[in-house]
């Protein structure tokens, strides 16, 4: 674009110096010519005047004034008949040039004056012609011709100059701007045009600026979005994926226990071997229809906390009495296993939250424990308002976990070998559903082993 710039603003540069010379070159001398009529006219009404206050024979000193005069090149006197007579002069007859100058021949004497008159005390009518001196005239024009080489190139050096000045100063925001827009066409918008002009292209700059500011606040907030987007289509991924795991996990759960009532059912109906004795497999089939009923209460109570998480209703409650309640009614197990229970709660303790909810937490936390810890061994309950916030802490000893499964107890179905082991009756789900309640409570239940057993704790 500059280049166009300069290649344009060149040609028209020097095209505009050719005719500004050319014009100089054709009417200065006609100016000049017309000047130095003007001059001679003066001059000679001058010299008519001053011969009309003398006599003929008198006058010869004037002649020759007039004649000596280098801007006058002769001077003709011609009486009423047309002849042309001798001047009157002091000096010797002047003889001089009659050649007129034209208008279409700049190098020939300028046009002559002519002025009508009659000497002092003399009836006779005198015409005076006088004929100026062309030589200035004519040296101008040489003088022009002489110069034209020089000034033809000074115009031309000249109007490069100027072009190449004219194209930075015109392209530069222009090409500034272009740049700008080819910035934004791919999106980049780290850049600022500066804004010093006051013209169009000062008012783009600003434009150009609020586009891009605008754009930038666009762009961000679409990036946040589409972050978030994607954030939501991950999560919604994972949870699908995590359904799919719970499905299958429920089903492989499920299987097993109807198998046993199965192949139970059908020995007692053929009668085979021990099936014999129908009191004592029936009990077993009632135990793990039992089972079954438990597992099928958390598959529903997980369905519900999916899928109605906006029903959880939030209230201040005190969770000490649900726990002196849940204690008792747990007292039998505890016996039957000779467990020791410690407990530290503080009364009361104010939780805000699902209050049908984080009783089920509480409770799974404490059957978890008794179910897993060995005969007598201790049960430690801690709870307690720490800094606004509410604290539950609960170990059971004799038994750890390993490190390796500590990641992994919070999954559905997941059992540790031999000390969480089916025997033992648990759905392998109370842990899941714990952690999912705290988690639609914005908490998270951590598990860690101690030196005397297993500890589990929340903050909320």
């Amino acid at each position: 674009m500059a280049a166009k710039v300069f290649l344009l603003s060149l040609l028209l540069l020097i095209l505009c110096g050719f005719l500004t010379y050319l014009l100089i070159a054709i009417f200065m001398p006609k100016t000049y010519s017309l000047y130095l009529n003007d001059a001679l006219a003066e001059k000679a009404q001058q010299f008519v005047s001053r011969l009309e206050t003398v006599d003929f024979d008198s006058s010869g000193a004037l002649f020759d004034s007039i004649i000596g005069n280098p801007d006058i090149s002769t001077v003709e006197l011609i009486d009423e008949n047309g002849t042309s007579i001798p001047l009157p002069s002091l000096q010797n007859t002047y003889t001089g040039s009659t050649v007129i100058l034209s208008d279409h021949d700049l190098g020939e004497p300028t046009t002559t004056q002519s002025f009508d008159f009659s000497f002092l005390n003399d009836n006779t009518q005198y015409t005076l012609i006088v004929y100026g001196n062309a030589q200035p005239v004519s040296q101008i024009r040489q003088s022009i011709l002489q110069t034209a080489p020089l000034i033809l190139c000074l115009i031309i050096i000249l109007a490069a100059v100027i072009a190449f000045l004219f194209s930075r100063v015109v392209t530069k925001p222009v090409l500034t701007i272009s740049s700008v827009a080819k910035n934004m066409s791919q999106l980049s918008l780290d850049w600022d045009c500066v804004e010093n002009r006051t013209d169009e292209l000062g008012v783009l700059q600003k434009s150009l600026n609020i586009l891009s500011r605008n754009l930038s606040t666009a762009l961000s907030d679409l990036q946040k979005a589409n972050s978030k987007l994607q954030g939501d289509i991950e999560k919604e991924k994972a949870l699908e994926k995590e359904r799919m795991e719970f499905f299958s996990a429920v089903s492989h759960e499920l299987k097993t226990p109807i198998t046993v009532i199965k192949g139970q059912l059908e020995g007692m109906l053929l009668d085979v071997g021990a099936y014999r004795d129908h009191k004592k497999y029936l009990t077993r089939s009632l135990e793990v229809a039992n089972t079954m009923e438990s597992m099928v209460q958390e598959i529903l109570t997980i369905s519900r906390l999916e899928t109605s998480g906006a029903s959880i209703v939030h209230s201040q409650f005190d969770i000490a009495q649900y726990l002196k309640t849940y204690l008792s009614s747990t007292e039998d197990l505890m016996i039957r296993k000779n467990l020791t229970l410690h407990t530290d709660i503080e009364v009361p303790a104010l939780v805000l939250g699902d209050s049908r909810l984080l009783s089920k937490v509480i409770g799974n936390l404490i059957s978890n424990a008794i179910f897993y810890s060995p005969p007598d061994n201790d049960i430690y309950i801690a709870a307690k308002t720490q800094s606004g916030k509410f604290r539950f802490r609960i170990e059971n000893t004799g038994v750890h976990i390993p490190n390796e499964d500590l990641s992994k107890i919070f999954e559905p179905f997941y059992r540790v070998d031999h000390s969480r082991s089916r025997q033992t009756g648990g759905s392998g789900l109370g842990l899941y559903i714990v952690q999912k309640i705290l988690k639609q409570h914005g908490s998270e239940c951590n598990v860690t082993n101690t030196e005397r057993g297993v500890c589990f704790s929340f903050l909320l």
